[in-house]
């Protein structure tokens, strides 16, 4: 029964129990990430106030480096599996801290007034953008690394339908908690609420090292190779002396290889116009919401769908979008469909509630499902400098200056709605969305076509004599 089980799925009994344990420390992971993403906006509107979120994003940027530069002094003294434990735990113990001052009557969300003084809604906002970087992106560098490009064309699709399933269950015990009056003698506050959720995101997050120390544990040392060309080279190098690399060699190597510069371009589109969309829904939320509670239960709301959908399109999309056409076609299928999305929102017009939600729900379910598997499988031919260092420096560093530069555009626009109006405010974004449509169907084209090439005359990626 059990080999029919996994035989209908298309794994393979001995590849199993990797599957098993990486969707399961996935599911933990997105699990505790989808209530924080959404989470740190309301809390620092309630907190230091919804005009300064522009600046927080472009802030953030700055402030993740010596986050980075920790990290990769970490990655060179580190086993993998050890390091995103560390994190875990890290972010989890971090993530009680901050439940516990949320109720603290003055840095906490019980004091009504809102200031750019408000220290903790800044901590928790950087705090919370570090969880990208140094847990989510981390579990998928560590998954790229003991994986193989054709492992990940046939079951990463069902590592992320099991985030989405871990997604969904929280937002929607969120949203539900939120939304919910509680009639009982002694009634749960809006600041009880969000400080029982913080808990229980950091509760779940506590779990991933657990599942990962098993997985160590119980896999086959030779299912934990990855891309085995890689596996012998970087072996090779370690025999040498040859492993560390330094602080900076990962910003070296982003710029230094256009290929792992090509991964950079695909994420900063679609950052930029996530920034710019996401602005736009949170000023219309916040415009009808009476507290941060309702805020939250709203934003909770969208992200519910967002996750719906994407276990649906991972399930039945992305494994049959990737066995049919591969990671080339599926890299350009993204940006050509948020395109389709993005027309259909300019056409009903900028600021219109229902259509900006469901433009937003549907793109964000698409990123997840697709771009973010299909996304990852770059890096499997990569070297560990590049599938930790780089990518730890693009998911950081770079993601924020994507949501910088998306940020400084929301600025400009809203100096453009209140000088000239509507009209110009509408043309201008949608000559902005054209050209940043444009620019990533190229980059998504010919970074599909190099991968292909790699994989097919089993190159590497990173090595000295690259440049390609």
């Amino acid at each position: 029964m059990s080999s029919k089980f996994w035989s209908f799925w298309d794994v393979e009994r001995s590849e199993y129990l990797k599957l098993v344990y990486l969707s399961l420390a996935f599911f933990f992971v997105i699990a505790a990430y989808t209530v924080m993403k959404d989470l740190k906006d309301s809390i620092f509107i309630y907190t230091v106030g919804r005009s300064y979120l522009p600046t927080a994003k472009i802030l953030s940027m700055i402030v993740l480096i010596p986050a980075i530069l920790l990290f990769s002094y970490l990655v060179d003294r580190m086993r993998r599996y050890r390091l995103l434990c560390a994190y875990s735990i890290a972010f989890s113990l971090i993530g009680f801290a901050c439940a516990y001052l949320l109720g603290n009557p003055v840095v906490g969300l019980d004091n009504p007034v809102t200031s750019p003084n408000r220290w903790f809604g800044w901590f928790f906002f950087f705090f919370v953008e570090g969880y990208s970087p140094f847990i989510v992106s981390l579990f998928w560098a560590f998954a790229n690394s003991i994986n193989s490009p054709k492992e990940t064309k046939k079951y990463y699709s069902y590592m992320v339908a099991a985030s989405k399933v871990g997604g969904i269950v929280t937002a929607a015990f969120s949203w539900y908690f939120f939304s919910c009056n509680f009639n009982s003698a002694v009634p749960i506050s809006g600041t009880l609420k969000h400080q029982i959720i913080v808990a229980l995101s950091s509760a779940l997050l506590l779990l991933v090292p657990v599942v990962i120390f098993f997985m160590v544990k119980t896999v086959p040392g030779y299912m934990l190779h990855g891309y085995e060309a890689v596996y012998k080279e970087e072996k090779a190098m370690k025999k040498a002396g040859k492993e560390k690399s330094g602080l900076f060699s990962g910003l070296w190597l982003l710029f230094k290889v256009p290929y792992v510069m090509g991964i950079f371009g695909i994420i900063f589109f679609y950052e930029v116009i996530n920034v710019v969309l996401s602005y736009q829904r949170l000023v219309l939320l916040d415009t009808g919401a009476k507290d941060v509670a309702e805020l939250s239960c709203s934003l909770l709301e969208q992200m519910f769908y967002v996750h719906v959908f994407g276990l649906l399109i991972a399930l039945f999309g992305t494994t049959y979008l990737l066995r049919k056409y591969g990671e080339r076609k599926c890299l350009l299928f993204v940006p050509v469909s948020i395109g389709v999305l993005i027309a259909i929102f300019m056409a009903f017009g900028a600021w219109h509630f229902h259509v900006l939600t469901s433009v937003f729900v549907l793109m964000r379910s698409i990123h997840y499902a697709i771009s973010y598997p299909v996304r990852e499988a770059l890096y499997v031919p990569t070297l560990k400098e590049i599938k930790f260092k780089s990518k730890s420096w693009i998911d950081s560093f770079g993601q924020k200056f994507a949501k910088s530069f998306g940020s400084t555009f929301n600025k400009i626009a809203e100096s453009v709605f209140v000088r000239y109006g509507a009209s110009a405010f509408v043309s201008l974004e949608a000559a902005f969305f054209a050209t940043l449509i444009g620019s990533w169907i190229l980059v998504a084209y010919f970074i599909g076509r190099r991968y292909s090439q790699v994989v097919k005359d089993n190159e590497i990626i990173g090595l000295s004599s690259d440049n390609k």
